[in-house]
């Protein structure tokens, strides 16, 4: 399509349309044909389709399951991947009975450190990734309870590895408790993270334990529908 037709379609200024195609010409997603008058889609837009494929897939076949935890315990349910140093969420379902208390939204990047989710991949990273990751961005300190130690992070993240569970207890927001638990693929990597998050009057110290039983329950059947074998080459618990 030739610039006045995009400008045309989308409602948009011309001026506003020409910044928008030159950045997305620059980064690899358009491309202008030998007339230079028309944009075409280019090869990266390939590449971000193979990028999302898996995601798709895996929000399809965790869908019933986490549909199951959510009503099961009546708690806001998440999903989400490691993406350089955030980790994104990816799924979210919440129950309707109750008024919505956790701001996160599909997308939404978060520090892997002081998450529930985040801490449930970070324990299966390699250790050369886990430092790199630290190096790179750091333990920013959310609140006084956010864990901003290197010894005290790899404390936890082995004994998130026995348990096989994370514990996000006020770290990221004061007054939010999650718990989450890694989702293996037929590899034995961990790809991905379930979680669900409640207030501390929701999940307190005496159903953390119950919570946390059905939240590893989810992440084994996720895993084993992705094809993952405790018999394999990992070390999920």
């Amino acid at each position: 399509m030739a610039l006045s037709e995009l400008a045309r379609h989308l409602r948009l200024p011309k001026s506003s349309v020409h910044c928008l195609l030159l950045t997305l010409e620059h980064g690899g997603y358009l491309r202008r044909r030998k007339d230079k008058r028309r944009y075409v889609l280019d090869v990266k837009l390939f590449s971000l389709a193979n990028m999302a494929m898996p995601g798709i897939e895996l929000r399809e076949r965790a869908a019933p399951f986490l549909l199951a935890l959510m009503k099961e315990t009546n708690l806001t349910v998440h999903m989400a991947i490691l993406e350089q140093c955030d980790v994104i969420l990816i799924y979210k379902i919440e129950p309707s009975s109750i008024p919505r208390v956790t701001a996160t939204w599909l997308g939404k990047r978060m520090d892997a450190h002081c998450t529930g989710v985040g801490k449930a991949l970070l324990a299966y990273m390699p250790n050369d990734e886990l430092g790199r990751l630290i190096k790179e961005h750091g333990l920013p300190r959310h609140n006084e309870n956010t864990i901003a130690s290197i010894r005290k992070l790899k404390e936890t993240l082995v004994q998130i590895k026995e348990v096989g569970y994370s514990v996000d207890d006020e770290e990221d927001e004061v007054g939010f408790r999650c718990i989450g638990s890694p989702l293996f693929d037929d590899t034995g990597q961990a790809v991905a993270a379930i979680s669900i998050a409640g207030t501390v009057l929701q999940i307190t110290e005496e159903n953390l334990h119950v919570f946390a039983e059905k939240v590893k329950k989810t992440a084994n059947a996720i895993s084993r529908q992705m094809g993952y074998s405790s018999a394999g080459r990992n070390t999920a618990p």
